[in-house]
């Protein structure tokens, strides 16, 4: 078995020993919830390492297209909660908003295991065509130029152009090409594939949509007001939903780049529908917690014999219809996100000037100072899923020991890793920070996760400096940078989510949720523009010259990491300022906030 895979699974036992006994000492409807998210994000996650290798080799986009096709669905993903979120309060309610959620993910991630041939792609050099060769997947990925019926090895030149290796004099195409004498183009795509793609994005983002908050919400209704334990079954729950992505990591990103495209993707699906199951199933644990506010006009007929859930039901489905069309365009996408933005921020401005009082203004100017922040933050720190994960494959060394190494999509099982074993040390210092009147105020605490994400991307840089002959990195630099990225999510996440609704006034704890979400899904937007600039030519899913990939994700990690430090001594210079608008004393004081969020 995979040497990662074993170690994966023996720091998940260890570490989910306390945390499963932890359990028992909470709601029974906590187990169901944990588990069931564990899965839930069991299927993400192995989707989310898995995509961008997908889009690049299987489908044969170009860095650039793929970079704006995650950011696209990753934007969807983090806006649409806020509709499904809506619903729920208004009339389905959590419990059967989540149900439903989960089998449009399961039927999303088993879509996504419908692969189909592989695109193909070819050279075109004075008006002739010549194939490419292409074999395995990952750093397995062989890829060859067909001339005369044989298979050439080639490399990028200097210049620019490709360079043919052993290419026989005789051959009817020469041993060098400089740029722009010759083409490379996707020869087969099968457009129904490719359709299908989007319809398996479509049915996933709308599942997130229903799901996300949802659950979440439950969680919370399991406590009554005042139970010391919440904050702690926050954590417990927050621990399941790493493990899931932790165990993702590992097992569908070692399947779907080793066995095939179709295993990593069904495992994903198999996990979502293992959460569904174990959600359906503990209903009676969460002894009707998560029901709809009104039941009797939920199921009043409106439109014939359709009630209203059957019609939000409907309604769904056919909105993955118009997810589908959008999804396809990153312009779009961005379109929607400053157009919500704007909308939202006039809201805000609208309130502060006609409704709210100068507590409450000062409140309000604090939380989008938080989510600009966060903007800045989850730009940065969602290169996991894209860039990060290329760079990986391309420009670090993999190797453990001897002729095991790790698949490139596994080494996102760091960011989640990480969290399982930094949690309760995180959780220590906070408490023991707090207990001697020390623990920074939420401006300080986003100002050091954005200096220790920036410093991150210069972890990277310096393992750039390392690298060997074939331009790859030590692994222990990228697993460096991803220790500082999570201690910084600990420092942003759990913060952020806590700070929005103790600064929002009653009537706008809504939409303050909104505006974080509407952040982070903005941020998904930058993250996509961001990887975009790290894009390097490509043949075969295969990056061209590996030194040239290596020289710009070195540039473009410098800039984006001095921006991460910029924001970070600015958060930190303004946080003396950025407290006194929190008002704590005239509010209740602030409980204890959860050791690890999410970043998904």
């Amino acid at each position: 078995m995979d040497i990662v895979i074993v170690a994966g699974i023996a720091i998940a036992l260890v570490t989910s020993v306390p945390v499963i006994l932890q359990l028992r000492q909470h709601p029974r409807g906590l187990t169901v919830l944990f588990f069931a998210e564990m899965w839930e994000r069991f299927s993400y996650y192995g989707m989310r390492g898995l995509l961008i290798f997908y889009l690049t080799q299987h489908f044969l986009f170009d860095d650039k297209t793929a970079a704006g096709q995650y950011g696209a669905y990753t934007s969807l993903v983090y806006l649409m909660p806020v509709i499904g979120g809506f619903l729920a309060d208004r009339w389905l309610g959590a419990r059967k908003a989540v149900a439903f959620g989960a089998l449009l993910l399961v039927a999303g991630h088993m879509t996504m295991a419908i692969e189909g041939q592989p695109s193909t792609q070819q050279l075109t050099w004075h008006g002739a065509t010549y194939d490419f060769q292409v074999t395995g997947r990952a750093d397995a990925r062989d890829v060859k130029l067909l001339v005369a019926g044989q298979p050439y090895a080639y490399a990028g030149s200097p210049d620019g152009g490709l360079d043919i290796k052993a290419l026989p004099a005789a051959a009817p195409l020469p041993a060098h090409m400089a740029k722009g004498d010759y083409q490379i183009s996707v020869k087969k795509q099968d457009p129904l594939f490719k359709n299908i793609l989007y319809v398996a994005l479509a049915l996933i983002i709308m599942g997130v949509g229903f799901l996300k908050a949802n659950i979440s919400a439950i969680v919370g209704q399991l406590y009554p007001q005042g139970d010391p334990r919440r904050d702690p079954g926050f954590t417990l729950y927050y621990y399941g939903i790493n493990l899931g992505s932790f165990l993702a990591s590992i097992l569908c990103g070692w399947l779907g780049q080793t066995v095939g495209w179709w295993a990593g993707f069904g495992a994903a699906g198999v996990g979502m529908a293992l959460g569904w199951l174990v959600f359906v199933l503990g209903k009676p644990m969460l002894e009707g917690k998560g029901e709809p506010s009104d039941p009797v006009a939920l199921a009043r007929p409106r439109v014939g014999p359709l009630n209203i859930e059957w019609l939000i039901y409907l309604g769904a489905l056919a909105g993955v219809g118009v997810i589908w069309l959008v999804v396809q365009s990153y312009a779009i996408v961005n379109g929607l996100l400053i157009g919500g933005a704007l909308v939202v921020l006039s809201y805000l401005v609208w309130y502060m000037a006609a409704k709210a009082d100068k507590a409450e203004r000062e409140r309000i100017l604090l939380a989008v100072a938080l989510i600009l922040a966060s903007v800045v933050f989850w730009a940065l720190y969602e290169q996991g899923g894209s860039s990060l994960n290329l760079f990986a494959e391309r420009n670090v060394d993999l190797h453990l020991y001897g002729d095991q190494a790790m698949k490139s999509a596994q080494a996102q099982s760091f960011q989640s890793g990480w969290i399982l074993i930094l949690a309760p040390v995180m959780a220590a210092i906070w408490t023991w920070l707090g207990q001697r009147g020390r623990d920074p105020n939420p401006a300080a605490k986003f100002g050091f996760g954005l200096l220790l994400i920036g410093a991150s991307y210069y972890v990277l840089i310096l393992g750039g400096r390392f690298a060997g002959p074939d331009f790859k990195a030590p692994l222990i630099f990228l697993a460096g940078a991803y220790l500082m990225q999570t201690t910084g999510e600990m420092c942003v996440s759990p913060v952020g989510l806590s700070q929005m609704t103790k600064l929002a006034p009653p009537v706008l704890i809504s939409t303050l949720m909104a505006t974080w979400f509407l952040g982070t899904a903005g941020a998904q937007g930058v993250a996509g523009k961001i990887a975009q600039l790290t894009a390097s030519d490509t043949i075969g899913g295969k990056v061209l010259d590996a030194g040239q990939a290596l020289a710009t994700y070195s540039h473009v990690f410098g800039v984006i990491g001095l921006w991460g430090l910029g924001a970070g001594v600015v958060m930190l210079a303004a946080s003396p300022w950025l407290k006194k608008l929190a008002h704590e004393h005239e509010a209740d004081q602030p409980a204890a906030e959860p050791a690890a969020a999410p970043a998904e």
